[in-house]
């Protein structure tokens, strides 16, 4: 595990700076659906790279997908906060 995030840590970057910018554009989702889609969508992902289901370099890129993915969310969610915040003035 410590080998991928040495591996991915530009990713999880990348991944939590893009998802503070597209938290900001969006907004928060009208219905909740969406969000909790990718909340399942997340614990599928990491529950089959835990598990080791898939071998070589689809297995690669299915763990660097699930180690990207909650780095994402977590800055939609900053962003649409902040948008949220910046629009109560």
């Amino acid at each position: 595990m410590m080998l991928l995030l040495a591996g991915f840590w530009p990713g999880l970057a990348g991944a939590g700076a893009l998802g503070l910018v597209v938290g900001a554009l969006a907004g928060w989702p009208d219905r909740t659906a969406v969000p909790l889609g990718l909340f399942v969508a997340a614990g599928l992902l990491a529950a089959a790279a835990l598990a080791a289901l898939v071998p070589g370099l689809p297995g690669l890129w299915l763990e660097g997908a699930a180690l990207i993915l909650p780095p994402y969310c977590a800055g939609c969610a900053l962003g649409a906060l902040g948008r949220r915040l910046v629009a109560r003035r």
